[in-house]
């Protein structure tokens, strides 16, 4: 089985869920359900990955805060190697507060100071790696400027490797296309895509970052997903299901695809494990609560039709 290293930031979840009203300065508001949970896209597609039953190790950074303590420990309850995660009470670990209901979603996020550093990805942290997966690009200010070289690093130890660069606070979308050029996989949304691309339509944004090397899944939430192959455009519909919370689905797709491509599976199959996995990981709140199992993502994709 191959081996997965994913570099990222860590950070708690805190979800409140059936809202009574809307929540104003000055009242109170009533919730039906709490969860506090692993948050991060990084861990939660880690989590996701050794979910399927893929091994995992992650690399980064938590604070010596009960925040830290639980991020740590759901990450050891999954199954993920933390040997590379670095413990400093100088560090504040991540807090996102989530106020969700079945229509919309309100988020505050402190981002905290438990990001990975370029000191903490030496060959140690990859070494007997088979993949490297990188999260959160734009929120890690301190890991963008090396991450050409990381990519370059793992390339030449034989590793494959993947990026997902979540959305851009500045909206500014630069710094991008020399990584790129190093990464086998990537893994923007449909306003990443956009962004980064400077188009909105999905397929001449797909053509205008296709670099001869990287393949670009566009993950579209409702819309399903796309990517090219030998040039022509591959398009797989999302998956139906009763959700109760979307947080990290594009994270669990990502897991999905991983899988399924370390496993050398066909482009139009690593789109139907990622769009199973991120469908199937909407059943709960949260974004690792619900996230498959293999045996659950196989039966699903049995009863779906080809």
């Amino acid at each position: 089985m191959k081996r997965v290293v994913v570099a990222g930031e860590l950070n708690v979840d805190l979800i409140f869920s059936g809202k009574h009203a809307e929540p104003r300065a000055g009242t109170e508001i009533r919730a039906d359900d709490f969860l506090m949970t692993l948050g991060s896209a990084s861990a939660i597609c880690a989590s996701g990955l050794a979910r399927l039953g893929t091994p995992v190790a992650f690399v980064g950074r938590a604070g010596r805060d009960v925040w830290g303590e639980h991020c740590i420990a759901a990450l050891l309850s999954a199954g993920i190697d933390v040997t590379h995660v670095k413990r400093d009470a100088a560090i504040q670990t991540g807090i996102t507060v989530a106020i969700t209901s079945s229509r919309d979603r309100a988020m505050v996020t402190f981002t905290g100071t438990s990001q990975v550093a370029p000191e903490d990805l030496d060959d140690r942290a990859i070494d007997g790696a088979d993949h490297v997966h990188v999260s959160s690009f734009f929120l890690q200010p301190a890991l963008r400027g090396t991450c050409a070289e990381l990519f370059a690093r793992a390339t030449r130890r034989g590793c494959t490797t993947s990026l997902d660069p979540g959305f851009d606070p500045a909206e500014r979308w630069d710094s991008l296309r020399q990584v790129l050029e190093r990464v086998d996989l990537f893994f923007p949304n449909e306003i990443e895509l956009a962004g980064i691309a400077g188009h909105a339509d999905h397929e001449v944004a797909l053509r205008a970052l296709d670099n001869g090397r990287t393949r670009t899944v566009a993950k579209l939430g409702r819309g399903g997903c796309l990517t090219l192959v030998d040039g022509e455009v591959l398009r797989m519909a999302a998956f139906a299901v009763e959700a109760v919370d979307t947080t990290g689905a594009g994270d669990s797709f990502n897991a999905g695809y991983l899988h399924a491509f370390l496993r050398g599976l066909s482009p139009r199959a690593c789109l139907r494990y990622g769009t199973a996995c991120g469908a199937l990981s909407t059943r709960g709140l949260g974004g690792t609560t619900a996230q498959p199992t293999l045996d659950e993502v196989e039966q699903f994709l049995a009863e779906m039709p080809l």
